[in-house]
């Protein structure tokens, strides 16, 4: 995967037709996994760039009244950027002024298409419950079916709340059990039974089957979208 330095705008050769080699580049690698429904980590690692972008856009005085002075980690932590530069004229600034108006616009075509694959992708996948659902829903398993394939994939799911600045986010963590033969007497209740059986910490476990309907890359796409699924429903639940 071809990869842009957090700070790719404002270190090394200050030079727009530079950059903007360096952007297209990147973007080019992007494209090509956006159209193989390939969409991370080449969706999140977009997202980072483009915020970054944004914050200084949006912060351009705070970077021009703290030039030509060393800027440390710390000053910048609120605005999420590392800057260690010093710039002794204005056409640092100039030559910024330029790659943003450039970069920004490019970015932006780049995540529209990047979140338009992902509702399509969404669309196409159907999660349900298997059985009856118990109250508590932050831990259990989940089948993934891709239609085509012999084998379902098999996981057990745990969620966790952590903090950031004033915000409580819910995370998931998806660990690979194993694989099942797919058989029509083979229920998805049957295979929740012997879950139980053989785990015994998990005696009635939240189960659901997720049906992939197209082959979507599995770790790229399917895993992704389908966590943010799942919290979104045991969020509504709890």
């Amino acid at each position: 995967m071809k990869t842009l330095d957090q700070n790719w705008f404002t270190e090394g050769l200050m030079d727009f037709e530079y950059k903007k080699y360096l952007l297209l580049a990147y973007l080019q690698e992007v494209h090509k996994n956006f159209s193989d429904y390939r969409l991370y980590p080449f969706l999140s690692d977009l997202i980072m760039h483009y915020q970054n972008l944004c914050h200084v856009r949006d912060n351009k005085a705070i970077l021009y009244d703290n030039f030509p002075k060393h800027i440390s980690r710390e000053a910048f932590r609120k605005l999420k950027l590392v800057y260690k530069r010093i710039v002794k004229d204005e056409e640092f600034m100039e030559e910024l002024e330029n790659i943003l108006g450039f970069a920004i616009p490019e970015m932006q075509s780049a995540l529209r298409k990047g979140k338009d694959l992902f509702e399509e992708v969404s669309g196409g996948l159907e999660l349900n419950p298997v059985g009856l659902s118990p109250i508590y829903q932050e831990e259990g398993y989940l089948f993934i079916d891709v239609d085509a394939d012999v084998f379902l994939e098999v996981f057990r799911y745990r969620t966790s709340v952590f903090q950031q600045s004033d915000e409580k986010y819910r995370g998931i963590h998806l660990d690979r059990i194993g694989t099942e033969k797919k058989s029509p007497a083979k229920t998805y209740e049957q295979l929740k039974l012997h879950l139980i059986r053989a785990h015994k910490d998990l005696p009635n476990p939240a189960t659901f089957a997720l049906l992939v309907r197209k082959p979507y890359p599995i770790a790229e796409t399917v895993l992704p979208v389908v966590k943010r699924l799942l919290i979104r429903h045991i969020s509504q639940a709890a």
